[in-house]
C-alpha cells in the first residue's frame, strides 16, 4: 500500500502569555496585558491590535507498506513540514542599544529609547524518514526500526515600525539558526514461554546532534553545539493468570534540553531516568481495572525552573539528584447496561533530594523540595449513559492537588487545588445517503462555574541597590486563570 497525506493550517491568534499578577487575579481577571501602550508618563493609553502569533504549516507525507511473502512486514515512510510565522509585538521605551543602534538627535535632543512594533520570525524545515520491520513467529514478535529526522530552523527578528529611529525598520536586530539531526535505531522482541509469561526486550540507539548559531537578542553572539549518544533499553516481564496480568519492568531513557535550556543556561545537560513499574491488569464482562506502580529516579533532571522566555516557552534546567514515586488506577464499571463509571486516580510522590539555591545572596539548603508543577494527587471521574443507541451523555470531573510554580517550595508559587465538571452530549442520525451519519454535540466545560487557575509562572531577582551591601531576592509570579462555564456546539458530517 502506497499512501499520499498533505495537509496545513493556517492560524492568527492574539497573544496571551503574559498572565496577570495576584492583585488581577482577584480584581479583573479575564485582563490580558498583551499588547499595552503606555505614554511619556507611564499612563496606559490603549492596546496593539495586532499583538499577535501568525504561524503557517503544511505537512506532507508518503507512507509505503509491503507484506513480504516471508511473512515480513515493512513500513517506509517520509515526511516533510514545512513552516513559517511570526510574534508581532508592541515594545515600549525600548533602549536602542538593545537594537544594535546608538542614540539619534531629535529635535535638538538626544533620544537614546524609542516605542516600536517588532516582528519575531520562525522559518522552518523538519523532514525524514521513519522505517520497520516485523515478522512474527509461533511465539516470538521482531521489530526492527529506526528513523532519521532533521529540523533546519531560520530564527530573525525585524522592526516594523518605531517612533524614533527610522533607519531600523526593516533591519534585522538578531539572526540565528539551529539545526537538529536526530537518528535512532531499534530492536524489540516479545517472547512467549508460555500461555502464562511472557517476556520483552527493547533495545534503542539514539544519536542528536544540536547546533545553534549567529546573533541572538541583545544583541549578542550565540553559539553552542550539543552532540548526544543515548542508549535507551527497556525489558519487562507478565504473567497470566485467569483474568489478570501481572507485569515487571525496567526502562532507562535519556532526553536532552529544548531550545529555550539551552539559551537560558549554556551548561545544561540531557537528563536520565531509571524507570521501574509493577502492574496489575484486570478485565471481566463488567469491570476492567488497570493500576500501575512506579519509581523513577533522575540524575539531572530537566525541571521547570517556573521562567518563561519573551514568547512564552517556559524554561527548563538541571536539578541534580530526584525521583518521582507514584500509583495510578484506571478503571470501568458498567453500572447497568447503558450506564457506565469510569474513575481514575493518580497519587505520586515528586521530590527534589537536597535542593540547594541561592536566595538573599546566600547559597540555602531547602531540602527535600516538591518538583514543580507536580501535584502529588489527580482524580477524575467519567460518567457515561447511553439512553438510546445513538444517544449518550457524558458527566467528567477532575481534581487536581495543589503543586508548586518553583523547586524551592516559595509560599508565592503555589497554585491551589481545583475541582471542574464538564458536561457533554452527542447525538447521532444515521443514514444511506450520501452523508452517513451527522453527529451533533454539545459540551458544557465548568458548568458550576468555578474560578480557578491550573498553570503560571514563578521568577526571581536580586535586589542589589535598595539597601548598599546587601542583596535581597524578589520574587514574581504570574497567573493563567481559565475560563468559567462555556459551551460549544458542533456538527461533524460522516460520509
Amino acid at each position: 500500500m502506497i499512501k499520499a497525506i498533505a495537509f496545513g493550517g493556517h492560524e492568527i491568534t492574539y497573544q496571551a502569555w503574559y498572565g496577570i499578577d495576584a492583585e488581577t487575579l482577584i480584581n479583573d481577571r479575564t485582563y490580558n496585558p498583551a499588547g499595552e501602550i503606555y505614554d511619556v508618563n507611564g499612563e496606559l493609553v490603549g492596546f496593539y491590535k495586532n499583538q499577535v502569533d501568525n504561524y503557517k504549516q503544511d505537512h506532507y507525507q508518503l507512507h509505503i507498506n509491503h507484506n513480504f511473502e516471508n511473512d515480513w512486514v515493512g513500513n517506509l515512510a517520509f515526511h516533510y513540514t514545512y513552516g513559517r510565522g511570526f510574534y508581532e509585538q508592541y515594545k515600549n521605551d525600548r533602549d536602542f542599544a538593545d537594537y544594535g543602534y546608538t542614540p539619534i538627535t531629535v529635535d535638538g535632543e538626544l533620544v537614546n529609547t524609542t516605542d516600536l512594533v517588532q516582528r519575531k520570525w520562525l522559518d522552518n524545515d523538519f523532514f525524514g524518514t521513519t522505517f520497520s520491520a516485523i515478522k512474527n513467529f509461533d511465539n516470538l514478535r521482531i521489530i526492527l526500526g529506526g528513523a532519521f529526522n532533521k529540523y533546519d530552523g531560520d530564527h530573525f527578528g525585524e522592526v516594523i515600525w518605531a517612533q524614533y529611529g527610522s533607519s531600523m525598520i526593516g533591519d534585522k536586530f538578531y539572526e540565528n539558526k539551529g539545526v537538529k539531526n536526530d537518528f535512532n535505531i531499534y530492536a524489540k522482541a516479545e517472547y512467549e514461554i508460555n500461555d502464562k509469561w511472557h517476556v520483552f526486550v527493547d533495545l534503542q540507539y539514539r544519536f542528536v546532534d544540536y547546533i545553534v548559531n549567529g546573533i541572538d537578542e541583545g544583541p549578542y553572539p550565540i553559539n553552542f553545539k550539543d552532540k548526544n549518544n543515548f542508549f535507551n533499553p527497556k525489558l519487562g516481564l507478565s504473567y497470566f493468570l485467569n483474568n489478570s496480568n501481572f507485569y515487571l519492568s525496567y526502562a532507562r531513557a535519556n532526553k536532552e534540553p529544548k531550545r529555550a535550556d539551552y539559551l537560558a543556561n549554556n551548561d545544561v545537560k540531557p537528563e536520565t531516568l531509571d524507570d521501574i513499574e509493577l502492574g496489575w491488569k484486570y478485565k471481566s464482562d463488567k469491570f476492567i481495572l488497570n493500576t500501575n506502580v512506579y519509581f523513577m529516579h533522575y540524575q539531572d533532571q530537566l525541571v521547570l525552573t517556573g521562567s518563561l522566555d519573551d514568547v512564552g516557552n517556559p524554561i527548563a534546567d538541571n536539578i541534580g539528584k530526584s525521583y518521582r514515586l507514584g500509583l495510578e488506577i484506571e478503571s470501568v464499571l458498567k453500572v447497568l447496561r447503558n450506564l457506565q463509571w469510569q474513575p481514575n486516580l493518580s497519587l505520586s510522590i515528586n521530590k527534589n533530594m537536597d535542593k540547594y539555591a541561592e536566595f538573599d545572596g546566600e547559597l540555602n539548603d531547602f531540602g527535600n523540595t516538591d518538583l514543580s508543577y507536580s501535584p502529588s494527587i489527580v482524580a477524575s471521574s467519567n460518567i457515561v449513559f447511553q439512553p438510546i443507541t445513538n444517544l449518550n451523555f457524558s458527566f467528567l470531573s477532575k481534581y487536581v492537588g495543589e503543586q508548586y510554580m518553583s523547586n524551592i517550595e516559595h509560599k508565592n508559587s503555589k497554585l491551589d487545588s481545583y475541582f471542574v465538571n464538564d458536561l457533554s452530549v452527542n447525538y447521532e442520525i444515521r443514514s444511506k445517503k450520501i452523508i452517513k451519519a451527522i453527529v451533533f454535540s454539545g459540551l458544557i466545560n465548568n458548568i458550576f462555574n468555578v474560578k480557578y487557575v491550573s498553570n503560571g509562572y514563578f521568577y526571581t531577582y536580586d535586589d542589589t541597590w535598595s539597601v548598599p551591601g546587601e542583596i535581597t531576592t524578589i520574587t514574581g509570579t504570574g497567573y493563567y486563570p481559565q475560563a468559567e462555564i462555556n459551551f460549544l456546539l458542533g456538527v461533524k458530517l460522516k460520509f
